[in-house]
């Protein structure tokens, strides 16, 4: 069964956002604003790919979803960062309907002939170094459910809400469901709808869906460039400074390392 896990970098979709924006132009000048492709590569390096670079279960694809006209140095910088990392596979594309896209994309790394397990994720998110493994197993476990429908859905809705910054982390761990993050789906073989057709939280609107709430499988990036975090009115969350020993708990989970974080976040 493949297993494919898909993340947007800073891809001018059509649609697909939060927050609209009038114009491509405007969309690309906000997309590609120094400011925010710095704090976007901060967190890609420092929190999502060392924990995609050191999954239990290496046998998936990571496809990193960018346009084709992001500016240098930034372009060359995403290929630097990724490049000892064998799952991860970047498929620049020229701006297009959002859904349409990111379908496309997902099926053209597919074999359509056979049952897929895809996973969304955020470019400022972690993932659990077992989630992978989990994912497969959970899959094995429930195989007569799969068997009777094309889709069903997957959540682990335990894991940290996290703040970046030059001192470390600022965080804690909640219970949030379907958040978009630690969240998979099966597809049966044939069948061209993806994880991305799906809004995250409607996903239960349309499979049956499992969650779990057992173990910590994700932590959730906090910044300011989060598109849910674009809207009038949104306040700032209350997050509490971690200490040594969550720090431990974060590099034993996600393969994160708090020094390395603050090296990151301490340039200018």
């Amino acid at each position: 069964m493949q297993t494919i896990g898909f993340c947007r970098f800073s891809y001018p979709a059509e649609g697909g956002f939060q927050v609209e924006h009038p114009t491509l132009a405007d969309r690309l000048s906000y997309l590609y604003a120094p400011e925010r492709l710095d704090e976007r590569f901060r967190h890609f390096e420092t929190i999502c790919l060392p924990s995609i670079a050191a999954q239990t279960d290496p046998d998936f694809t990571f496809l990193i979803l960018t346009g084709d006209s992001l500016p240098e140095p930034w372009a060359s910088r995403l290929i630097d960062l990724t490049a000892d990392v064998p799952q991860a596979r970047i498929v620049a594309k020229a701006p297009g309907p959002h859904r349409k896209v990111c379908q496309q994309t997902l099926n053209q790394a597919r074999d359509m002939a056979m049952p897929c397990l895809q996973f969304r994720h955020d470019d400022d998110d972690a993932i659990a170094l077992t989630f992978v493994e989990t994912l497969k197993q959970t899959a094995r476990d429930v195989k007569p459910l799969l068997d009777r429908h094309r889709f069903v859905g997957f959540d682990w809705n335990r894991g940290y809400v996290a703040r970046p910054d030059a001192e470390g982390f600022c965080g804690e761990v909640q219970v949030t469901p379907f958040w978009g993050v630690a969240q998979a789906m099966y597809v049966q073989p044939g069948t061209r709808q993806t994880i991305m057709n799906f809004g995250h939280q409607k996903l239960p609107q349309y499979m049956p869906c499992l969650t779990f709430t057992d173990e910590i499988m994700y932590l959730r990036g906090h910044n300011d460039f989060n598109d849910s975090r674009q809207k009038k009115h949104v306040k700032p969350a209350a997050l509490p400074r971690l200490e040594a020993g969550e720090e431990a708990e974060i590099k034993r989970l996600f393969n994160i390392d708090a020094d390395q974080v603050r090296r990151v976040f301490a340039r200018t």
